[in-house]
């Protein structure tokens, strides 16, 4: 099968397209998905850059976000078939499977963990199934199971454009909340608006603090989710509401102004979705599928949608990832697989 392999960190030379063997045997747990399209994400980039999250990765297979057929099913799997049609967010960061093969779905065929598979949505086609998994459980985990975001509340996502940023958009209007959130262009700020956005900051021309705390009448905000950290984070206190919650996708800065989130009782939360995976806990992956699940319902009932702004095939991933290092991407980039076979 066709695969992009790393066999070390560094730059996009490192993405190297090579073949192996098909996957024939999985553990009772797991399934084998023909894989049809790989989401790129943020994390791959960092990952082919900085090196993998488990010991003894290389050579690995990137690619956490994936869309296909189920193939083959392990003996101890009993809500999937052969030929169902599913999407999931497993793999990428340097698991290995029992045979002791990378992880990963830059590649025709995939083994996961089948307690992180959920059925694919009818309404969406694989390209769209493979760009949403990680950017809806990251968007959903934020929201809902770290901010607890109840309806009628304030909400300001960072990136409104971006993958994670257009799907908590709407999940927070589907929550029943007002939503700003900001962007950088007019074109982007048209897209967001579409999304059903309340406010929209330009942040090359407007402070955000100032903007977000004149939207509130000086209240501040009821949540915030921060997908850009670092000085954009530090620019989110002074405009969050008492008793507020602020939730970073990224590593919290050392100085941050703790102080002033005390005094306003702001309860601070880190979202690493990534956790499941790392602790290889199918207990958690049920809750990741669980969140798939509903989100599937949704795309099906046209009230979410995603965004794929690039389909690339395999062998062009090399410049998936430039595209994202260059920053400022709207929605999702999808790499295809199977392109003959590409259907519904």
């Amino acid at each position: 099968m066709q695969v992009v392999m790393v066999k070390e960190a560094g730059g996009v030379e490192v993405l190297q397209l090579g073949d192996i063997a098909k996957p024939e045997t999985c553990a009772t747990d797991e399934v084998i998905v023909k894989v049809m399209a790989a989401g790129v994400n943020p994390i791959d980039t960092k990952l082919r850059q900085n090196g993998m999250m488990f010991d003894a990765a290389y050579p690995a297979i990137l690619g956490c976000d994936g869309a296909g057929f189920i193939e083959f099913v392990g003996s101890d799997v009993n809500h999937l078939q052969v030929g169902d049609l599913v999407y999931y967010c497993y793999g990428g960061l340097g698991q290995k499977s029992i045979n002791g093969d990378s992880v990963g779905n830059y590649a025709e065929y995939a083994v996961l963990k089948a307690a992180f598979v959920a059925n694919k949505p009818d309404s969406l086609d694989f390209d769209s199934a493979a760009a949403a998994p990680l950017v809806c459980i990251t968007a959903w985990e934020a929201l809902f199971d770290r901010a607890r975001l109840q309806s009628g509340q304030k909400v300001f996502v960072h990136a409104g454009a971006g993958g994670v940023g257009h799907v908590a958009i709407q999940l927070a209007k589907l929550a029943g909340a007002e939503v700003a959130t900001s962007v950088s262009s007019a074109e982007k700020e048209a897209f967001v608006r579409e999304l059903g956005v309340d406010m929209v900051i330009n942040y090359t021309k407007e402070d955000v603090t100032q903007a977000l705390l004149a939207w509130t009448d000086g209240q501040g905000v009821d949540v915030a989710l921060d997908t850009v950290g670092g000085d954009a984070l530090k620019q989110l206190v002074p405009a969050m509401r008492l008793y507020g919650d602020l939730v970073s996708l990224l590593q919290i800065p050392e100085d941050l102004d703790w102080k002033n989130l005390r005094v306003k009782n702001v309860r601070v939360s880190q979202a690493l979705m990534l956790t499941p995976m790392l602790l290889q806990s199918n207990l958690l992956g049920e809750h990741h599928a669980a969140i798939l699940e509903q989100c599937g319902q949704f795309f099906d009932e046209g009230k979410l949608s995603i965004y794929v702004d690039k389909t690339l095939p395999l062998q062009n991933v090399k410049q998936a990832h430039v595209s994202i290092e260059e920053g400022h991407q709207t929605g999702k980039i999808v790499l295809q697989m199977h392109m003959d076979e590409m259907q519904a």
